[in-house]
């Protein structure tokens, strides 16, 4: 025990302590500028390409005189970066509120041998601090005092009850924290205590949590390291490709074009404009689209999964939930109920009913407040949720019970004692309830004590806590010389915990199906944790032993290498302290694994912040929301497995997007060559070529984006980190889709060439609107990517992807019928529309019965 001076500290010590160990405040985080967070857009791997793209076409476009590519571009970069912005802007503004912490709540203090009233953030160290019920503790220390102290210490070890001594005798060496230590932020939920503040400010174990939970995570998101690869490809590609055309265009020049015979100055031009070619194909490999569909697919998602309880804060968390391999999740308030339930009373005694109520209404000085929730002891509390639940209002019957003496629970007792007079049957009743191996040491023998002692090991396997209630007639004042009388009558011994969820059974069952590991990490026993992971289907007794099970004094004194051969197969993390969470999270990503973490208290902060994905409560501490990605707003755990199949869902519409984009870039650039290689130049106006650039990028991207989740992708298991966004199965209808439309497109100006004359304004409105149906059909393509039914079929929820197809079957119509000079058009006649839209159809026709084929051999395989 610490000395501490019986008259406080002088004021002159205030200061100097003051000066020693700073104020009693905590750094809140800084908050991120609009500025930065706008400049944070810009470090996207496509938005570097494009911007790189944007500088190249300026360029070229300087030359050329014609800017229209460079303004695409650029309105593709603002657009994406500033939707983007906009998103996350307005959900941090949900969150400010959430860090207003007042540190002028008044505090009592010994100071010059007397108490004062001093706001928290005064407080020093050295203080000596006076808590009672109700009150928060403002600073750490060490116990002096503690007459029956109970602390609720859910926002550091996620428990919402732990007794409190200053006595040694009684210390819990299974306490997550030192039962003579108490913890900022944490709040005094029955009892009184004096303490000598050890620690203020950031120095204190809620200071270092938030100091953890603001430092700066550098972990990529596997979206961005997909990006990233992507970026790289198009680079390599776009410049392999610009090179080549260059060199063979400079070949036929040279030997077959003349230009050895022209002037230096006539060579120079030819060669610079060779060159502008050759940059125009590194710009057409680029797919400005990408950007813009990712981000309308996150801020889509953000809304929508709104309306699913999850509030998204970051935009990249909605995609990230769909990669996750490990859910780390702790235990109160997530599996559990977060308030306590009598799960069990078994009586043993002739008291009737009514008596028997008012025995344990009386014993208590708990409350329920008007929706049910309790107020004071929760074990207390949970017996009077049960009274009401059985008929017995408690409150009636403890106005009704005269309270004659009371004698109030403490750690060294174990039990609570009342004398009353009975406004039941009249009787003067002495009412003892607490621990059972003391209260039946209290009654005479009944002869019972095998049965109490069975019933009690069944409760206790199933890690509940038992209480025993007692009670007998008595003629004395005081409770004490009442009970060392003893021979009290044993009454009942009650099961009391926190339950499990009702939807987190399923929800669990949901994830692991779905190839997810879920981690229990809890301040509470190994014990009741493994209890807890047994009744959601977590922990099979048969399989699972000491080597998916772990302390948190154990996890601490394991060195990194041991602990990283075994965290895949940890599934129950118990007495775990704050950083405890945060060490497991960074193990799991160095073993390769894609984490989320669950929390809602001050201590997951860490944890929530360093994790891929962190998951706060809604019902949660600031520190918590702030340090986490996604909100759960309804506390539930089922909550995450539904952002999982909108994850999945969304990385699945944006590797569909990227498959119909690359198919067109594909298709133009392989056009572009064989012009280059031919001689022949594209047969599409600046104007077309924009028309068709809004298709590409704005209409596709928003019907993608439109796509609503899939809950199939739960029966997938999670993708591989280092999976590349295009898959085989993508590249392979890439190149398909794309080949097809590269020869169907040349063979149509091979065609109409045949005689030697020049194409008519006829045949480019045929060919630009075939074009132009080509990409509407290979949309379905696109949505039929990993698809389990029909795609044509498949109409439930994708209502604006039909709506903006028929917006671009009918804008095509009428920039064709009402295009004239401005598109180079002329109305076609019914004929020839069926002939563009019935032999380009085929390209969704024949992808349709390739995907069904394949379905067919999967389910045979």
């Amino acid at each position: 025990m610490i000395p501490s001076r019986s008259v406080g500290l002088s004021a002159s010590e205030v200061a100097e302590s003051r000066r020693l160990h700073g104020v009693n405040v905590i750094t809140p985080p800084r908050e991120q500028s609009p500025w930065v967070l706008l400049l944070d857009k810009f470090r996207d791997p496509v938005i570097k390409v494009l911007l790189a793209a944007a500088v190249l076409s300026f360029v070229v476009g300087a030359v050329r005189h014609d800017f229209t590519e460079s303004v695409g571009i650029v309105c593709a970069i603002v657009l994406a970066t500033c939707v983007g912005f906009l998103f996350e802007w307005d959900a941090q503004r949900r969150f400010r509120r959430l860090n207003r912490v007042s540190d002028d709540v008044p505090v009592t203090v010994l100071r010059d041998g007397a108490m004062q009233r001093v706001p928290r953030r005064d407080v020093v160290v050295g203080d000596v601090v006076v808590i009672e019920s109700g009150e928060t503790v403002p600073a750490d220390g060490q116990l002096v005092e503690a007459v029956s102290l109970k602390v609720n210490e859910s926002s550091l070890t996620g428990e919402p009850e732990t007794d409190k001594t200053a006595d040694p005798a009684h210390f819990d060496p299974e306490a997550t924290y030192p039962s003579d230590r108490v913890l900022r932020g944490t709040t005094v939920a029955d009892g009184y205590g004096r303490f000598v503040v050890t620690a203020v400010g950031d120095a204190t174990e809620a200071g270092r949590v938030t100091e953890q939970a603001a430092v700066l995570c550098d972990e990529p998101t596997p979206l961005n390291r997909q990006l990233a690869r992507l970026s790289r490809l198009i680079g390599r590609v776009g410049i392999s490709l610009a090179v080549a055309i260059f060199c063979i265009m400079l070949f036929k020049a040279f030997f077959f074009g003349g230009l050895l015979q022209q002037n230096w100055l006539a060579v120079s031009q030819q060669v610079l404009h060779l060159f502008m070619i050759s940059v125009a194909i590194i710009v057409m490999a680029v797919p400005e689209g990408l950007p813009m569909s990712i981000t309308l697919s996150l801020a889509m998602s953000m809304r929508r999964m709104l309306k699913t309880n999850n509030l998204v804060r970051k935009m990249h968390a909605c995609e990230t939930m769909g990669a996750v391999t490990v859910i780390c999740t702790d235990k109160t308030g997530t599996l559990t109920q977060n308030r306590m339930h009598v799960c069990g009373l078994v009586r043993y005694d002739a008291l009737s009913d009514p008596e028997f109520a008012e025995v344990v209404a009386a014993n208590s000085t708990a409350f329920l407040d008007a929706e049910g929730r309790i107020l004071g002891n929760p074990t207390e509390g949970a017996l009077l949720a049960w009274l009401r639940s059985r008929g017995f209002d408690y409150e009636p019957l403890r106005a009704g019970a005269q309270i004659v003496d009371r004698l109030t629970f403490s750690t060294e007792r174990k039990y609570m004692a009342t004398i009353v007079r009975s406004g039941v049957s009249g009787r003067k009743l002495l009412c003892v309830k607490g621990a059972p191996e003391i209260v039946r040491a209290l009654c005479r023998d009944d002869g019972l004590g095998a049965q109490v002692a069975q019933q009690l090991d069944d409760f206790q396997s199933r890690a509940m806590r038992t209480l025993a209630v007692a009670w007998s007639e008595t003629d004395a004042d005081t409770c004490e010389e009442a009970v060392a009388r003893g021979g009290l009558t044993f009454s009942g011994v009650a099961a009391i915990a926190d339950p499990v969820r009702d939807d987190v059974p399923a929800a669990v069952q949901r994830c692991l199906s779905a190839g997810i590991a879920v981690k229990i990490v809890t301040g509470d026993t190994s014990a009741t944790a493994c209890e807890i992971a047994r009744q959601i289907g977590l922990w099979d007794d048969s399989a699972d032993g000491d080597r998916n099970r772990m302390t948190g004094a154990e996890f601490a004194a394991a060195s990194d290498g041991e602990l990283l051969a075994r965290v895949r197969d940890l599934k129950i993390l118990s007495r775990a302290r704050p950083l405890d969470k945060q060490r497991l999270v960074r193990l799991l990503q160095q073993c390769g694994e894609v984490v989320a973490v669950t929390g809602d208290g001050t201590n997951d902060a860490p944890a929530l912040n360093f994790a891929h994905v962190g998951l706060s409560m809604g019902s949660g501490t600031s520190v918590a929301k702030d340090a986490s990605d996604i909100t759960l707003l309804d506390d539930s755990f089922s909550s995450i497995a539904t952002a999982v199949m909108w994850g999945r869902s969304l990385y699945r519409n944006i590797q569909r997007f990227v498959l119909f984009q690359l198919t067109i870039n594909f298709a133009a650039i392989v056009i572009c060559f064989a012009g280059a290689v031919f001689g022949t130049e594209m047969p599409l106006t600046v104007v077309q070529i924009l028309w068709v650039n809004i298709i590409m990028d704005t209409l596709a991207a928003m019907a993608m984006a439109s796509l609503p989740p899939d809950p199939g992708v739960m029966a997938d298991r999670p993708r591989p980190r280092d999976e590349f966004i295009i898959t085989p199965a993508m590249a392979r209808t890439i190149f398909v889709c794309g080949g097809l439309m590269v020869v169907a497109l040349l063979g149509l100006l091979g065609w109409w060439s045949c005689g030697g004359a020049e194409l008519s304004v006829r045949q480019l409105t045929v060919f630009f609107s075939a074009f132009v149906f080509m990409q509407f059909w290979n949309m379905f393509n696109a949505k039929g990517f990993e698809t389990r039914r029909c795609v044509f079929a498949s109409w439930k929820g994708c209502r604006e992807f039909f709506l903006i197809l028929l917006a671009i079957g009918f804008g095509q119509f009428l920039i064709v019928r009402f295009g004239g000079e401005v598109f180079r058009t002329v109305p076609l006649s019914l004929r020839e529309w069926a002939f563009v839209v019935g032999a380009s159809s085929f390209l969704a026709l024949g992808g349709e019965v390739v995907r069904s084929l394949r379905r067919k051999l999967k389910v045979k395989g």
